[in-house]
């Protein structure tokens, strides 16, 4: 029988992936539903390709323009929008596993439902742990979901782990997430100053959203992923490294308590971890190139600057503050980057935000979604207050 899919952000480099992966193992899956923001056009050609049964728009007006034009191309599927809309195509009881593509807060919800509803959920939104951090998991366990993290990096993790989880405490020292170090990896930290949008989203490896491609210039997207890798593999913080190592082909690593390292490596393409997640404990073909050895370039590694990339140890602080000081920092973070994108502060302001958003919001007790939905809502308004300020 089919594996039947939702794909939340399908339209994103993460839900285009895993479509690409889908329509290659057309025997093992099938579309159920598809969500998007914005861009209707090729929403529609997915759809036209995939034939989903629902297809999700972020507003009214788009949802409007795609039903038109599904109408016009004598499509069957169903154009929804509304505000609990993402949760119905990722909880419906039709759906098998879910692909979380969506950046930022905005799916958090969604996952929730995914995860109260016992799904598959192939989690690329690392958001939602860490905005959701310890009622995010409850909701797995409680809801006997399978989670399987699709971040290259976390996938790697999961990957190196032993396959029992009851084991890891005993065997396991730290783990170690990889990171390229972004354009800016060997510019001085005075320079960064004068970047722009278009210089800071120029990853060296990967092509990325706007916002992801921010984050990994600032390293904050390594500090979202320690705060990930702290709920989704049960670790203490200070039992998660961080390593500069500009190629990508080591996605990360455990240390066990015997000193040896276990690695995940392979070609920085994201359908290796899309397929490992979609078919595990299978292995299918992703359609990502395999590494040549006989012609790969040295591997280096360098320590995280915290002077080039402080954003990347608020990590550490956050998690071991009150809980939801993560939550905090995300929105804080989203509202920056945006700010950024739009010109009104510099690069080199976006830690500054963050850091004054921590300082000015005392969390709450967040032991809900709507407590942390609120908690996210406090914190997005306080840094929009705080950008009026810079110059």
């Amino acid at each position: 029988m089919k594996q039947r899919l939702t794909i939340l952000g399908s339209t994103g480099s993460i839900g285009t992936s895993t479509l690409d992966v889908v329509a290659r193992h057309p025997e093992r899956y099938e579309v159920f539903a598809l969500s998007a923001a914005t861009q209707v056009d090729l929403m529609l050609a997915q759809c036209a390709q995939f034939r989903p049964r629902y297809a999700v728009m972020a507003s009214a007006a788009h949802a409007r323009q795609l039903a038109e034009k599904i109408k016009q191309n004598d499509l069957a599927t169903q154009v929804l929008q509304a505000p609990d809309a993402l949760e119905t195509i990722a909880s419906h009881e039709q759906v098998d596993a879910v692909m979380a593509a969506i950046v930022g807060a905005a799916g958090l919800a969604p996952c929730m439902a995914a995860a109260r509803a016992g799904k598959r959920l192939l989690l690329a939104n690392k958001e939602a742990l860490v905005v959701g951090g310890a009622v995010f998991m409850r909701a797995v366990r409680d809801g006997g979901a399978t989670l399987l993290p699709i971040d290259s990096e976390h996938s790697a993790i999961f990957q190196s782990l032993p396959e029992d989880p009851a084991t890891w405490h005993e065997r396991v020292d730290h783990v170690l997430l990889t990171a390229s170090g972004g354009p800016f990896r060997t510019r001085e930290p005075a320079s960064l100053r004068d970047v722009t949008p278009d210089e800071a989203c120029a990853h060296p490896n990967f092509s990325m959203g706007r916002k992801i491609s921010i984050d990994s210039a600032t390293m904050m997207n390594k500090a979202l992923e320690v705060i990930e890798a702290r709920w989704l593999f049960d670790l203490a913080p200070e039992q998660i490294k961080v390593v500069i190592h500009p190629q990508q082909i080591i996605h990360s690593m455990v240390q066990f308590r015997d000193a040896s390292i276990i690695a995940q490596l392979g070609t920085p393409d994201m359908r290796v971890p899309i397929a490992c997640g979609l078919a595990w404990p299978e292995r299918i073909a992703s359609g990502a190139p395999v590494l040549d050895f006989a012609r790969l370039a040295a591997l280096t590694f360098e320590q995280a600057d915290a002077a080039r990339f402080p954003g990347l140890h608020l990590s550490w602080q956050a998690l071991c503050a009150a809980p939801g000081t993560t939550a905090v920092l995300n929105a804080a973070n989203e509202v920056a980057v945006d700010a950024f994108l739009q010109r009104r502060i510099r690069f080199d302001q976006i830690h500054a935000l963050n850091l004054a958003t921590l300082e000015s919001v005392l969390p709450s007790d967040a032991d809900t979604l709507q407590s942390l939905l609120a908690l996210d809502a406090q914190a997005r308004a306080v840094a929009q207050q705080l950008v009026l300020g810079f110059n």
